[in-house]
């Protein structure tokens, strides 16, 4: 199973779901559009559609216990993470799982052949289709095994 798979799943809702900001926007911006969409991370992108960092409620709340609230005035690419580990469509959702359990993070952002942003999957969809998967695999072996 592929990455592809949860965006196929996903797209039978309202599309793709990723919530971008630019790197100039504040964090207060930011997190409103946190607020505003009920997600856990935004994806800063570059001009070209490119990705050039995230920014999590984590990010966010690490900062203002290091630096106080004044922390809500300066730009994202200030606060944001840069080294952003990121998929493909074509990428395993096996490999999707290891990166997110090894770098300890909820949000991963998918690429195309041009590295611009697709969506973001998070581990909630990922969880969420290998159960889906799991449900799927059960019933067919109950169903051959009355079968036969």
């Amino acid at each position: 199973m592929t990455v592809q798979s949860i965006l196929k799943h996903k797209a039978k809702g309202n599309g793709p779901t990723a919530v971008t900001v630019q790197s100039s926007a504040t964090v207060m911006e930011a997190a409103r559009k946190l607020a505003q969409f009920k997600i856990g991370a935004v994806v800063v992108t570059k001009i070209d559609g490119g990705v050039a960092g995230i920014l999590s409620e984590r990010d966010i709340v690490r900062r203002i216990a290091e630096v106080g609230p004044d922390i809500l005035s300066v730009p994202v690419r200030d606060v944001m993470t840069r080294e952003v580990v990121t998929c493909t469509a074509e990428t395993t959702v096996d490999e999707v799982m290891a990166r997110m359990t090894h770098g300890r993070f909820r949000h991963m952002p998918v690429i195309d052949a041009n590295n611009r942003l697709v969506d973001v999957i998070s581990i909630g969809d990922v969880v969420k289709r290998h159960v889906e998967d799991v449900e799927h695999e059960a019933t067919a072996l109950r169903e051959y095994i009355y079968t036969h």
